[in-house]
């Protein structure tokens, strides 16, 4: 006889049977008759084509032939298995255990996401949150090759299969050095002052060159910095303008190193933020829970 697989109903009767020495507890503990018990060993042995159960006398214990005790401790361990995984599973569900990585921006990282991943971590101590940094258009990739479970980023996905919710608004405003003057004709000026702009692929860049288009503002000359604190800076050291989220300008305005264009603040300079998943991979719990809270929990930034 060659064996290739087992019954493993069968093999959870004869373990059973086993393990508390009885046909009629074994009936009791799985709901089935005893006769249906006897049948299945019988298959069993059949099947394996060796004697498992000893058939003693009536009264007598039940016990094992040598083979029935080789498959017990065979059966143990696949048992033993069998409810570590449901015991891991059923932690995961119930968020005791497990792993949630969000991709995001270094803005959002950096300014928004901070008081969402207190509330979470105090709430699921037990989940590990791991994030990864990096601009719209390698996270919507990170999403694609599935190494990232939700992601926040500025601006709307370019991939059909990415989707997308809104979650805030990111306000911006235009940012000059807080030593300098402006002219009575601030939209001239601009146009011939350097611009500090993101990096290809950044959503910040994305909406920057949309919304400064909608407001006719022209841009001749720029510099290209990889991150909003770093143009940030840059414009405070007067090394020229830039369209920033006021969050990353907040300090340095109250501290009169930028100023912000008041002819272009409110919902004219406003970028939309959104939460993205990968349409094809169902969500973790973890990811749902996590996915709930940033859109229940209301943040004023």
């Amino acid at each position: 006889m060659n064996l290739h697989s087992l019954n493993l109903q069968s093999l959870r009767v004869f373990y059973t049977v086993a393990k508390l020495e009885s046909f009629s507890r074994t009936a009791e503990a799985l709901y089935i008759s005893q006769p249906a018990i006897s049948k299945s060993i019988k298959d069993l042995e059949h099947q394996l084509d060796i004697q498992l159960i000893e058939r003693a006398a009536k009264g007598k214990k039940l016990s094992l032939t040598e083979a029935g005790h080789a498959l017990f401790e065979h059966a143990r361990s696949i048992f033993a298995i069998e409810k570590a995984a449901i015991d891991d599973i059923n932690a995961r569900t119930g968020l005791k255990r497990g792993t949630l990585v969000i991709g995001t921006s270094t803005t959002i990282a950096s300014y928004w996401l901070p008081t969402y991943l207190a509330q979470f971590c105090a709430k699921y101590p037990d989940i590990k949150v791991e994030l990864q940094v990096a601009n719209t258009a390698q996270i919507e990739q990170a999403l694609l090759d599935c190494t990232i479970d939700l992601a926040l980023v500025e601006g709307s996905p370019s991939q059909d299969n990415i989707m997308s919710k809104h979650w805030q608004n990111d306000l911006m405003s235009i940012v000059y050095s807080g030593q300098k003057t402006l002219p009575k004709n601030s939209k001239k000026w601009l146009a011939k002052q350097q611009w500090l702009l993101r990096e290809a692929g950044s959503g910040t860049l994305e909406i920057s060159l949309k919304l400064l288009s909608e407001q006719k503002i022209a841009i001749e000359k720029n510099m290209v910095l990889g991150s909003n604190e770093a143009i940030a800076r840059a414009v405070a050291q007067g090394m020229g303008v830039a369209l920033l989220p006021n969050v990353v300008t907040e300090d340095l305005v109250q501290l009169g190193k930028l100023n912000r264009f008041t002819d272009y603040e409110g919902e004219g300079f406003s970028r939309p933020l959104y939460q993205l998943r990968y349409r094809d991979r169902p969500s973790s719990h973890a990811a749902q829970a996590f996915e709930k809270l940033l859109f229940n929990l209301k943040v004023c930034m």
